[in-house]
């Protein structure tokens, strides 16, 4: 793992100032303010319904689909602010990609998948889609597995392998930040661990923000961990230092098993 002085340098990829978040008249977010370093993978941990995954979909504004939602605050990408007007949504999503629990392929083939979103983005010319499903899958390693059938239906991959797609299919836009949304929470050990090499690989490349039930998990994969309680951001910091020095009465009672 980096240390903080490592994770410190330059301006954060992802800045959230004073995030307030409403389904209806329900408050789900309350005030929550966190920097979210470039290159790094940064956990999100808390109990179920804490808002972790609210706040995550709230940094490529994936809420907005959801009717009667309200977000009060500000969510600067490199300094920009994500909840502008003139932000194009679409471009947002390219550039903040993301992975949600549950693999969710495409019923068309390996190849398609991956080259979906080029396509989207205009990307013509086949020999230029291949290059980019090639890396892509290279980069989610996966390229080795299914390198002689990217013609075959991706539902015919095993559940890891499908998580890996889905992965690479994120990479094939270029993002900057990835969003996992408890990547490996549907898998065996073995894909998990698949899946958890994945994101200490990735992290050289892209800003990683991941949610995960499993502490454990969030203490191998991740450099930085924030915990969530009934949608308060109570704790922030290396992990390290929140797994074995938490500055809060909360965070140790849920880390020790406590509560939770």
């Amino acid at each position: 793992m980096r240390t903080s002085d490592e994770m410190a340098d330059g301006q954060p990829k992802l800045s959230v100032r004073h995030l307030n978040f409403y389904y209806g008249a329900k408050q789900a977010l309350m005030d929550v303010s966190l920097e979210i370093p470039r290159n790094c993978v940064t956990a999100f941990i808390g109990p179920s319904g804490c808002g972790k995954s609210t706040f995550l979909r709230c940094l490529n504004r994936m809420n907005d689909m959801i009717d009667g939602t309200r977000v009060e605050g500000e969510i600067l990408l490199e300094g920009q602010d994500i909840r502008s007007p003139k932000v194009d949504v679409v471009e947002l999503r390219k550039r903040v990609g993301m992975v949600f629990q549950k693999s969710n392929p495409f019923p068309k083939s390996i190849f398609e998948n991956v080259a979906y979103g080029p396509r989207v983005a205009g990307v013509r010319g086949h020999a230029r889609l291949a290059e980019i499903v090639e890396k892509s899958l290279q980069r989610a390693a996966l390229w080795e597995e299914v390198s002689d059938r990217l013609g075959e239906s991706a539902l015919k991959l095993s559940g890891g392998q499908q998580q890996r797609l889905c992965i690479a299919r994120a990479l094939a836009t270029d993002p900057d930040v990835l969003l996992m949304d408890e990547p490996a929470s549907a898998l065996d050990p073995a894909s998990t661990s698949r899946i958890e090499d994945l994101i200490f690989e990735l992290r050289e490349r892209y800003t990683i923000v991941i949610v995960t039930h499993n502490m454990q998990q969030a203490a191998r994969v991740s450099d930085r961990t924030a915990f969530f309680y009934q949608g308060e951001l109570i704790e922030a910091g290396s992990t390290n230092e929140l797994f074995t020095n938490p500055s809060k009465r909360q965070t140790e009672d849920y880390i020790t098993g406590r509560f939770g």
